[in-house]
């Protein structure tokens, strides 16, 4: 395996799947692949859009750290590994997007027994959180918080709860080898009901009553964005009307994920990149760009390249020699692989 797994070493299976039916790694990424000057600015920009991320004191060179994420369709798994470097992490003032973070701190060692429920943590990105890693591994799972089955603003964590999603997360973990695709939907499903309950909401009934209506709203308005995508009076002016819904409502429910115009941009982006990543589609790029309401040709590629870190010319050449994003997940990096459980 890429990585040291002793803390939590893979299960031994009598029934693992084939190589081509085992369920795929989304996002790994590695800072030894950077020169040592550089590695810590490529670990802090994995987590753009989502946390700050900084360096307990002054950032050593080298700055080893290698991250792995899996989807489970609604939700994410990431193991981090950081054996030798120390981080301080917290929230960013003006998050991209929101879930549910369920962080589990591992041991350093095989004896898991004396873990404390301390090592278990639940935030959401969008609030203030912070914390602090001592040369440690980290499993973390995402959850979207517009669930309805994960609605209340303020939740805690009975300390039982806490013990049985440890093990739950380990578990997952140390499955992975022995999972297969078909299995990704079932464990979405299973791992936020295990959350949901898990949870226990406080007595803020006002919140928690306003939480699913916001969900449905958020539903209803993707939907409609969907199937509007390619027509240029696509507003929010428009989604309004057909959901009869007020336009400040509508921002501020859209407010965690980068808003509702970000939201519109970033899927006629990936229209244009599943084109242009699409061999038997030749046409130029300036006319797929505009298919999908991108009029200005220099302004669609830095939007473009700052969206998925490459050119629309290098995505194309990309197709062309058969190397596509990440798939199935259609993401290339975590912030995106989170957004795309909306």
């Amino acid at each position: 395996m890429l990585f040291d797994l002793a803390p939590v070493a893979a299960l031994p299976s009598t029934n693992r799947p084939l190589e081509s039916d085992r369920l795929p790694c989304s996002i790994e990424m590695d800072t030894a692949a950077a020169p040592p000057a550089e590695q810590f600015e490529l670990f802090r920009s994995w987590y753009a859009g989502l946390a700050e991320v900084k360096p307990a004191q002054l950032a050593p060179r080298p700055f080893l750290a290698r991250q792995r994420a899996w989807s489970f369709g609604r939700s994410t798994l990431i193991y981090l590994s950081t054996p030798e470097v120390s981080f301080a992490w917290q929230n960013l003032r003006r998050p991209t997007i929101d879930s549910w973070c369920l962080h589990l701190t591992l041991p350093r060692t095989r004896h898991r027994s004396g873990s404390s429920i301390d090592a278990l943590s639940l935030h959401s990105l969008a609030d203030p959180f912070a914390g602090r890693s001592e040369t440690s591994d980290h499993l973390a799972l995402f959850v979207p918080r517009n669930l309805q089955t994960i609605q209340s603003s303020r939740v805690v964590l009975r300390d039982q709860a806490k013990r049985f999603l440890m093990e739950y997360l380990t578990l997952l973990f140390r499955s992975l080898p022995g999972l297969r695709s078909p299995d990704v939907a079932h464990i979405g499903e299973a791992s936020t009901s295990l959350l949901a309950a898990c949870l226990a909401p406080t007595r803020d009934h006002a919140a928690e009553a306003q939480r699913p209506i916001e969900a449905a709203i958020m539903s209803r308005a993707c939907r409609i964005i969907k199937e509007h995508l390619a027509n240029p009076a696509l507003t929010p002016s428009l989604i309004c009307r057909e959901i009869g819904v007020s336009r400040s409502r509508l921002y501020r429910i859209f407010e965690p994920i980068g808003g509702v115009s970000t939201h519109i941009r970033r899927e006629r982006l990936r229209k244009t990149r599943d084109a242009l990543e699409n061999s038997s589609d030749r046409r130029p790029i300036s006319i797929i760009a505009e298919q999908w309401g991108f009029w200005d040709a220099s302004a669609y590629s830095r939007m473009f390249k700052k969206e998925f870190g490459v050119s629309p010319s290098e995505a194309r050449a990309g197709g062309l020699r058969g190397v596509v994003s990440a798939r199935p997940t259609d993401a290339s990096t975590l912030r995106e692989l989170l957004f795309s459980n909306y």
